[in-house]
């Protein structure tokens, strides 16, 4: 496993603790297709949430936020839409992204819905 897995599979659990500790429900890790990778499907309040994790040491050169870009969107949205083809659901869906920065103590930040 490389380093930079290793580092991103480290910020994923933090986000799955924090997510947990929120009331969600984490339901799959890691979902693959060919279009691209879902890092956490989770489940709070009867939505679906798809949620994006980035994790940086620190934000000197860029918000981890700012890395969603409209590509990263688009893969997304296929990986999503492959998922559901496999997981039909009536629950309402939402994309979200948690940003985990920094060392313990994290600096972890939870955005909604962003697009």
């Amino acid at each position: 496993m490389t380093n930079h897995k290793m580092i991103g599979n480290i910020g994923e659990e933090i986000a799955c603790n924090y997510l947990q500790k929120q009331g969600c429900t984490i339901l799959q890790q890691n979902v693959y297709s060919r279009f691209g990778e879902i890092d956490i499907i989770a489940e709070k309040e009867n939505i679906l949430l798809f949620i994006e994790v980035k994790y940086r040491k620190n934000e000197y050169f860029a918000l981890a936020a700012e890395s969603i870009t409209p590509q990263k969107q688009k893969k997304m949205r296929l990986t999503i839409e492959t998922y559901l083809q496999k997981h039909p659901t009536n629950k309402a869906l939402r994309i979200d992204l948690v940003t985990v920065v920094g060392n313990s103590p994290y600096k972890i930040e939870w955005i909604k819905n962003i697009f």
